[in-house]
């Protein structure tokens, strides 16, 4: 009987415990056409889709919308461009020359605008 008593302490049974537990959870709202493709993604890694969802998580670089300023600048680069395409029209009618010092200004302008725009911390 003792004998008994001994092996009932020594194996449970069951499930050994997770060394991760996961307890929290974070629902999303996905169309029928979103789950579809993260299912075939899955499918096709050999995962399960919440195994899929984690490291797709894990792994995304996440670009940050655009600040007010950033909304400022671009609003400048169009009106930039738009004073780019008049000068150009000028230089049809008045000649190169006249407005060639002005045109590189403003290039240098958009340039540097669109540098600033593709910062590394906007890249994804």
């Amino acid at each position: 009987m003792e004998e008994t008593n001994e092996i009932r302490k020594r194996h449970k049974g069951g499930r050994p415990p997770k060394k991760i537990r996961r307890s929290n959870d974070i629902r999303v709202r996905l169309t029928d056409t979103e789950r579809f493709l993260i299912e075939e993604k899955a499918k096709e890694a050999g995962m399960l889709p919440s195994t899929w969802f984690r490291q797709a998580a894990k792994r995304a670089k996440v670009i940050s919308r655009l600040t007010p300023e950033d909304l400022r600048i671009l609003r400048m680069l169009a009106g930039m461009a738009n004073n780019l395409n008049q000068i150009t029209h000028l230089a049809h009618r008045e000649g190169l020359l006249s407005v060639q010092k002005r045109c590189r200004e403003i290039l240098t302008e958009i340039d540097d605008t669109l540098k600033y725009l593709n910062k590394d911390d906007r890249k994804s």
